[in-house]
Formats: C-alpha cells, structure tokens, sequence
C-alpha cells in the first residue's frame, strides 16, 4: 500500500473487472491524472517526515467525501506512526481507514500487525474476525450481468490468490488470540467470533477443543452453551471428531429423558468418523475412537446393557493404552465396573489391578471398586 519511495510513482489501481463483480473486497483506487494523485505525487517528495505527516493529515480533509483518498492517507499516518512505535496512534489512524473501506485486506492486516506489537489481543480479534469475513465471501457472490462464466471463475481463482497470504495470515493470528487467553469468558466469546469468520478454519479442530474445555467444567460449566456449540459445528462439518466427542461426552452425563440415548448416537458416528481400524490412522484418531468406545461403553452401562458395553470398553482400553493415560485409566475403571456389575470378580480384579497404578481422576474410584471386588472374591472362595 505504500506510495511514496523517493521517486513520483503513480498509483494506479483501477481494477475494472472487480468492479462489475460488484466487490467483495475494497481496493484503493485513485487513477492518474485526477486532483488527488498530483496531490499525493507532491507529498510523496516531501523529504521532511513531520511535515509529511501534517500533508497527509491535509489530504485526508481536503478528500474527506472520496473514501479511497481517505482510507488510502490514513493509512500512510498509521504506517507512520506504526514505524515511530507509536502504536496508539498508528491503530487509530488504521481505524479511521477501515471506517472508510472497511474490507480492505491490506489494511486489516496492516492493522493486525499493529495490534500483535501492541499486544492488543482483543482488537486482534477483531480485525482477524472483520478479514476473515472478507476472505470467506471471496466467491459468494452472483456472476454479474454481462460476464462470462469463465471470466467470473477466473475472477474468483485471481482474488483468492491475491489474497491467500493475508487470509492465512489473519487466521493464524485469530486462533493464536485464542490459544494465549487466559480468561474463559474471553476466549469464549473470542472463539464465537473466530468461528463465525472462519467457518472451514484449518485449525478447526483445535478451536472446538478449545470451547469443549473453555465450556466444560472447571471453566465456565455452561453445559447449554457446550451442547449449543456442538451442534453448530456439527451443522458446518457432520464429521467433526472433537465436536462429536463433545456431544457424547456432554449427554451421557446429562440426567435429561432421552440423553444417554443421544450419547450412544453420537459415540456411535465418532467411531464411524475416526476410522480407527484403518492403516493410515494417526493418533489423533485412535485416541478419538477409543474415547468415543469408552464414552459407548459408559452409556450402555447406564441404558443397563452391561454386557453389551464389555466390548466397546475393551476396545477402548486397546486404543487408549499408550495414548492418554487419564483416557486409559478412566476406560478401565468402566471396564472393571462393567465387569464387577456382572459378577465377573477375576476379570474385574484384573482389570482394576492396572487402574489403580494410574494417578489421575479416578485412582481413588478404582482402588474403592478394587477393594469391595477382592472383598467379593474373599467370599466367594
């Protein structure tokens, strides 16, 4: 965006097919010849930076009813500032250059920029959201009146190329907000706006596992919410492993009619989604299967179908061992369960055995069931 290097260089940016297509992006356009080029040319010789600024500044007024010639100074006094470190100033002068084209990707990056260095997560945010939403319309549009199908497609293929760096950059920059929030109202309400301006995000999966948390107990505990979350992300991507796993983890602890039932179902399709058995499974997808057999096992304890859950638990037990200690001791708690439910006191005690030499939340629950199965067993001699 920048215009004056030493020499009078002539911005020109007349993109005439954008145009017709009735942008979906604003672009600065200020063609050769007119009042505000040899306005900006005059500026651009200027070798005195305060007075620059004070020309700048002029410009902007002189043009205030030409939105390009506004957002196009602005910008030039937030670069400026931004290279003096004056940060304030620069994301104020930026704002005002967003006021006048507010989907500008050059300036929405400019501004993120800006707002990374000052460590002002929460107007990072905001622009990542703002660009992210110029970068996700990029082709929504109708073809306009007069233009070829192939003109347009090209149209399209030519803005996402353009524009692939900074789309990537803003989005890598929004999650990042996320990832360092401490504060779970915050990053809630920083992943809401993240998701909605990047609906196919490609860290997707992190972000709901992020909300899973942010949502679940220890954080907000707002379990509505969670269930509200799930099934949006599961309206944009059916196969979405963290979300199917929030759903099932959500219900079979949900003491409402019918949600266990909803537990299994939802177990059933990350199962299906994982794909576990098959040779290129990473581990990311054997820890997601074996939650989703332990959570299945778990529900069909509770629909009082005990040896149907025995093999789901198993199975998750085997995909789990190695994977997440905590995952793998809570699916051999229920297995042990499971099995001391059927009076199957020797497999229980077996299985429980390795459970309690695990710390973690139910140590304490294994040792107790531990000890009335060997109580059990005593009698049973």
């Amino acid at each position: 965006m920048k215009r004056d290097a030493g020499s009078l260089v002539v911005f020109l940016c007349i993109l005439l097919l954008v145009a017709q297509a009735g942008a979906q992006m604003d672009k600065i356009n200020i063609p050769a010849g007119t009042p505000e080029d040899r306005d900006l040319q005059a500026i651009s010789t200027e070798q005195d930076a305060s007075k620059k600024l004070a020309m700048y500044a002029d410009f902007v007024q002189k043009y205030s009813s030409n939105p390009a010639a506004v957002a196009y100074g602005n910008a030039q006094l937030s670069q400026a500032y931004q290279a003096t470190g004056d940060l304030a100033k620069a994301l104020d002068y930026g704002d005002k250059a967003l006021v006048a084209q507010p989907r500008n990707l050059d300036t929405l990056v400019s501004q993120a920029s800006t707002a990374q260095q000052a460590k002002n997560n929460q107007k990072l945010i905001d622009y990542a959201a703002q660009g992210g939403e110029v970068c996700h319309s990029l082709g929504k549009q109708p073809k306009p009146d007069g233009m070829t199908d192939d003109d347009w497609k090209r149209q399209i293929e030519e803005n996402k190329s353009s524009t692939k760096n900074s789309c990537d950059f803003l989005e890598s920059a929004g999650f990042n907000v996320i990832a360092s929030e401490t504060d779970p109202k915050s990053r809630m309400a920083h992943i809401e706006k993240y998701s909605t301006a990047f609906p196919d995000s490609k860290f997707q999966d992190q972000v709901s596992n992020y909300a899973m948390y942010t949502l679940g107990p220890g954080q907000l505990n707002d379990q509505a919410r969670l269930i509200a979350y799930g099934e949006k992300t599961l309206a944009a991507n059916p196969n979405s492993l963290p979300a199917l796993l929030l759903m099932a983890g959500s219900y079979v602890d949900d003491p409402k009619p019918g949600s266990v039932a909803k537990a299994v179902t939802y177990s059933q399709k990350a199962i299906a989604a994982a794909k576990a058995e098959e040779p290129d499974a990473d581990k990311s997808r054997k820890l997601s299967a074996g939650m989703a057999h332990s959570i299945l096992g778990y529900a069909l304890i509770k629909q009082d179908k005990t040896a149907a859950s025995i093999p789901e638990l198993r199975a998750a037990a085997g995909l789990l061992k190695g994977l997440d200690d905590k995952q793998y001791s809570i699916a051999l708690y229920r297995l042990g369960f499971a099995y001391a439910k059927l009076s199957r006191v020797n497999e229980a005690r077996d299985v429980l055995t390795e459970a309690v030499k695990i710390s973690g939340p139910v140590q304490g629950m294994s040792q107790d069931l531990l000890a009335k199965v060997n109580a059990a067993r005593a009698k049973g001699k």
